[in-house]
C-alpha cells in the first residue's frame, strides 16, 4: 500500500511497476491494479506463480508488513466511467486484473449500457473473482457473464472462436467497444479479428502482456 497518510490515485486499468530485488539483480515488473480507486484500504494486484519465475517467486515470499518499492501508476488501457455504448470485456486468467476495476467502475457509474464479460482460463481455480462477477451480473441489469475452460495450449483458440461467433458472425452491428487483455499473440489475433470484421480501430482497446 502507499506510505501512511497517502492514497494511490489511479484510473481503472492502470498498472504499477514493482522493483524486485534478487540476490544478483534488481528487476522491474508491471502489475495491473485489480481494485478500483473507490476501495478503502490497500490497493490490490494479482499474479500467478510461474514455474522458474524468479521474480514472481520473490513476490510470493513477501510477508504482511513487508515494504515494496514501486512507481506509477502508468498505462492508457483504461476506463474511467461507464461507456456510452455496448461494451465487451475479454480476458484470461490473471489478465482479468485490469478488467475487474473497469467493469466495477462501469457499473458503479450508473446508466451503463449492455456490458459483457468473456472470461477464460485453463481450470476453475484460475477464474479469479468468479463469484464476485456472478453477483455483479445477478444484481446489475445489463451485464452478461460468460466463462470458458480450455487447456492453456488451446485457450486463445477457444476465445477467438467465441468472439467470432458472438460478435462477428451473429449480427452486422459494429457499434460496440471491446477491451481485451491477455498474454501473447492471442490478444493480437482477437484484436485483428475484430478490426478486420468492421469494428473501428479505436473501438478495440487491448493490452498484451
Amino acid at each position: 500500500m502507499p506510505d501512511a497518510g497517502t492514497r494511490l490515485r489511479f484510473v481503472p486499468g492502470q498498472f504499477i511497476s514493482i522493483s524486485i530485488t534478487l540476490a544478483d539483480e534488481t528487476r522491474t515488473r508491471p502489475y495491473s491494479i485489480a481494485s478500483i480507486p473507490d476501495d478503502d484500504g490497500p490497493f490490490e494486484i494479482c499474479f500467478n506463480r510461474v514455474a522458474g519465475g524468479r521474480g514472481v517467486a520473490w513476490l510470493f515470499d513477501r510477508k504482511v508488513g513487508d515494504e515494496l518499492a514501486y512507481t506509477g501508476p502508468f498505462g492508457a488501457f483504461t476506463l474511467e466511467r461507464a461507456p456510452a455504448r455496448e461494451a465487451v470485456f475479454i480476458a484470461e486468467g490473471t489478465a482479468i486484473a485490469p478488467i475487474r476495476p473497469m467493469l466495477r467502475r462501469a457499473v458503479a457509474s450508473g446508466g451503463a449500457p449492455k456490458l459483457t464479460l468473456l472470461y477464460g482460463a485453463a481450470d476453475d481455480a484460475h477464474l479469479l473473482y468468479r463469484d464476485e462477477f456472478a453477483r455483479l451480473a445477478a444484481n446489475a441489469g445489463g451485464i452478461a457473464l460468460h466463462t470458458l475452460i480450455a487447456p492453456s495450449a488451446h485457450l486463445y483458440d477457444r476465445l477467438h472462436a467465441e468472439v467470432e461467433r458472438r460478435w462477428v458472425a451473429a449480427d452486422t452491428d459494429r457499434n460496440r467497444d471491446f477491451y481485451v487483455c491477455g498474454v501473447g499473440k492471442g490478444v493480437l489475433r482477437i484484436r485483428d479479428l475484430l478490426r478486420g470484421s468492421g469494428y473501428q480501430r479505436r473501438a478495440v482497446h487491448y493490452e498484451q502482456w
